[in-house]
């Protein structure tokens, strides 16, 4: 496809050569992704490119590049290819990577999900919904990787669980030729401020809650919340929304008459009521538009309780009858490292959760706290380079929900983990709760399933199903649940 073409009526400059030039081989903004033919997209500070990057980008191959006007090129561009400027180059990349693969996502229904938490699991519940109920074939992008069914789909490792434009474009439209009817994608704050999301026609989107996260990114909660409402100002054709969460209410300020609402508290249009939770799942009694429908979920607590509302509303406003989702519901299978559950030979039970900021930390011990018979033992972190702020409070929830906390390593990127461990103790220590320091997270795990008894439950949190530790720039191997078994066997 021309180059002009990918930008047409997108305010660009060419800088030089001809902007009639062919892109055969996709568009990066990764420099070791490009191949020959390559649109090579220079973005500031990224850290597998940027304008740094051209050089070799275009010795691999790249034909054109497009770049932003207020980055710092040499002087005089020694490279023969195309050159083109424009204002703001990830809004430009998500124009031109939507164009390069013929405008994929208005081939299927997209339910694009932002929240701070419940996220991945909500996607992984439309899939399982959609498919048990109906048979259909339902895509998914996100935290966990990318996949249709159960068919991974290839892709460079990467940490996003909002994939960059040219490769979100890519997915969208690999799982469209492959006839898939229904996409449901994770929506980060950092996707949607960085416009990863910018010509993905989204038909619902959903939000779950807003608490501390990623003040790191953002630097304070209104900034961290206005970059989720995005999602809302223009992005989506309707909304579904916690009623619970104060924040709904500025979602229908955005979009009157387009908003459905769920909860378990306050008036909505989905609400459960009579709930009931114990080791094994929730049961719960569905209201809506008059009617009453018995309910039942394989994952324990409130909070899986108003996932599970979510995804009935999402997909009953895609047009699927909602009699047959709540049948679903029970059949659904677990969501990798989201309650996940694993009883070991001596009795324990070990519970593998995502659970890495505050509220959804409390929230996770409070429902272990419901059906616990013996000890609460907590394996927990904070991720590097992250919040700072969020350490201690996460410290301290842990003492109070708990009989035994083992600290360890959650990520500790350019961090070192010890530093990251000092910073967490003094919440724990207020409580008083008996706790143990081990940086090594396997060693951390191992000590943790030495201590259980019978009866006792493990509650490994921070990294849910995640793939690998981030230590430095190095990705490791490693996934909670599987060292978990591993050290049981």
């Amino acid at each position: 496809m021309k180059l002009s073409a990918l930008l047409d009526a997108h305010a660009h400059h060419v800088a030089q050569g001809d902007a009639e030039t062919q892109i055969t081989a996709g568009m990066t903004f990764d420099v070791p992704q490009v191949r020959p033919g390559a649109l090579y997209i220079a973005v500031p500070r990224h850290e597998e490119g940027g304008p740094g990057g051209i050089a070799e980008a275009v010795a691999r191959g790249a034909v054109a590049v497009l770049a932003q006007d207020d980055a710092p090129l040499p002087a005089e561009w020694a490279h023969t290819v195309c050159l083109v400027l424009v204002a703001d180059v990830r809004a430009a990349a998500a124009v031109a990577a939507s164009r390069y693969h013929g405008d994929p996502s208005r081939a299927m229904d997209v339910v694009a999900i932002t929240g701070t938490n419940g996220k991945t699991s909500i996607s992984y519940m439309v899939e399982s919904a959609l498919r048990i109920a109906e048979g259909a074939k339902v895509g998914v992008i996100g935290t966990s990787g990318s996949r249709i069914g159960g068919d991974r789909i290839p892709m460079p490792r990467s940490v996003l669980s909002t994939p960059e434009a040219p490769d979100l474009q890519y997915l969208l439209g690999h799982m469209r030729d492959r006839r898939t009817g229904s996409v449901v994608l994770e929506a980060t704050s950092m996707g949607l401020l960085q416009r990863r999301l910018d010509h993905v026609a989204v038909d619902v989107g959903v939000f779950t809650n807003l608490t501390q996260d990623h003040l790191d990114d953002h630097g304070t909660m209104e900034n961290y919340k206005n970059a989720k409402l995005s999602l809302f100002e223009g992005r989506c054709d309707r909304a579904v929304v916690n009623a619970d969460d104060p924040v709904s209410a500025e979602i229908q300020a955005r979009m009157p008459g387009g908003v459905t609402t769920y909860g378990l508290d306050a008036p909505a249009d989905y609400r459960a009521t009579d709930l009931v939770v114990d080791a094994a799942g929730s049961r719960f009694t569905l209201h809506h538009d008059g009617r009453k429908y018995p309910a039942a979920i394989p994952v324990p607590g409130p909070f899986s309780v108003a996932n599970a509302l979510a995804t009935l509303a999402a997909c009953h406003l895609l047009g699927y009858d909602l009699q047959g989702l709540v049948a679903a519901l029970d059949r659904m299978p677990p969501t990798p490292g989201r309650f996940e559950r694993y009883r070991t030979p001596q009795g324990a039970c070990v519970i593998v959760d995502y659970a890495h900021s505050p509220d959804s930390l409390e929230k996770v011990l409070a429902t272990i706290a419901g059906f616990a018979t013996g000890r609460v033992i907590t394996v927990f972190g904070c991720g590097g380079d992250r919040d700072i702020t969020k350490r201690a409070i996460m410290g301290k929830i842990a003492g109070e929900r708990s009989d035994l906390c083992v600290l360890t390593s959650d990520n500790p990127r350019g961090e070192d983990p010890e530093a990251i461990l000092d910073q967490i103790a003094p919440g724990l220590v207020a409580t008083g709760t008996h706790f143990h320091r081990e940086a090594d997270r396997r060693s951390a795990i191992a000590y943790a399933l030495s201590a259980a008894r019978p009866d006792d439950i493990v509650l490994v949190a921070g990294k849910g199903s995640e793939p690998h530790q981030i230590v430095g720039d190095r990705l490791i191997p490693f996934t909670d649940m599987a060292v978990v078994r591993e050290l049981c066997a």
